[in-house]
């Protein structure tokens, strides 16, 4: 074929995955920054379509100098059987979130929306840009995830029902058997929310590692098991993050900044981040600052009388608590409250050093 005789610097395959199936694409980048189509396929999402998939890029990929990459969306978990496949097969594997690969469909002026078309532009996707490397998530940090997404899971249904409930009591003619329906409801609930939460502390006793790291870090005043364990499990144990403003972007703390010329619009957190995190450390931040631990009450105090807004010094806590949590993990010590701190403020970024942490602070 004629593509053989050209000059391929990388191939590349979209997947666009669904539930029971997925559709690939296999591209290549030439010389001249050209991306090719060279062939589209569809297969099962179990193992037997995975197998044969793999035979499909064996015969489709000839020449095997030329490095392959492979880039799917994190549609819900139907990628991460096909994901962890292919990665223990050797593959080099991407993953990224349907709302960036959406918007660079969109940037292609692609309006079409199918599986095949999904497809092909992740495999342009993959070939034009140099994305960061996929690897699945430990076991115990997995199961960790699963327990702690299911608490949060019973704790949104508990809403629901009560909300239900109050709407029941304050109708025009309260029904009192579904009244009392749902209070069955709410107490089966608030059993297996009890039942969860033992689940996860027997599965962090599970590793002494990690329960002695845990300890450490909940002897922050106001920072419980549970707190902690939604970081960790929503982070793999910080195994990804090679810097604190890594984890920052990715939990959605990171500032971001609206100017243009001489217009300055507002400056504020991106949000485009894991929001479970930000969800977990919101009671921890209020509890931090009602508990008078310094050296978040000091930051509370110093940004409110900044800008007066209470709120926003709240998130400032919780992003300090963040990285104050990471850094006691990954040294493995102890939090001590007793700790003398110096501070050196450069713009609204501080570092905080003491005999025993270090941390970065943004406001």
């Amino acid at each position: 074929m004629f593509y053989k005789t050209l000059k391929m610097i990388k191939y590349s395959i979209g997947i666009d995955i669904s539930k029971n199936d997925f559709h690939a694409c296999l591209s290549y980048i030439d010389g001249k920054q050209q991306v090719k189509v060279v062939r589209s396929g569809s297969f099962k999402n179990n193992k037997s379509g995975f197998l044969e998939f793999i035979k499909w890029i064996t015969v489709t990929c000839t020449n095997k100098d030329i490095p392959l990459t492979i880039l799917m969306e994190a549609t819900g978990v139907y990628y991460e059987n096909c994901a962890l496949f292919l990665f223990g097969h050797g593959y080099s594997i991407s993953v990224v979130l349907p709302n960036k690969s959406k918007k660079y469909i969109s940037a292609l002026g692609i309006k079409t929306k199918n599986d095949k078309v999904d497809a092909k532009a992740l495999s342009r996707m993959g070939a034009e840009q140099a994305l960061d490397k996929w690897e699945p998530m430990g076991e115990f940090f997995y199961k960790l995830r699963s327990f702690t997404r299911h608490n949060q899971s019973l704790k949104e249904m508990h809403t629901v029902v009560s909300n239900q409930v109050e709407a029941a009591e304050q109708c025009m003619y309260p029904n009192k058997e579904i009244i009392q329906s749902l209070g069955k409801v709410i107490k089966l609930i608030d059993a297996q929310i009890k039942q969860n939460v033992k689940a996860i502390s027997a599965h962090i006793n599970s590793s002494p590692e990690v329960a002695e790291k845990i300890a450490n870090i909940t002897a922050i005043k106001g920072v419980g098991e549970l707190t902690v364990a939604v970081i960790l499990a929503e982070t793999n144990g910080f195994e990804l993050f090679k810097s604190i403003a890594q984890l920052v972007s990715y939990a959605g703390y990171d500032v971001i900044e609206n100017q243009s010329g001489t217009h300055t619009g507002k400056t504020k957190i991106s949000k485009k981040g894991n929001s479970r995190i930000r969800r977990i450390l919101h009671m921890p931040a209020l509890c931090l600052v009602t508990y008078k631990v310094k050296i978040f009450e000091d930051l509370y105090e110093r940004t409110v009388n900044k800008h007066g807004i209470k709120m926003k010094s709240y998130v400032a806590i919780q992003k300090k608590l963040l990285t104050l949590i990471y850094t006691l993990w990954k040294k493995n010590e102890k939090f001590d409250e007793k700790y003398q701190s110096k501070t050196n403020t450069t713009g609204d970024v501080e570092v905080v050093h003491s005999s025993r942490h270090s941390f970065v602070e943004a406001e």
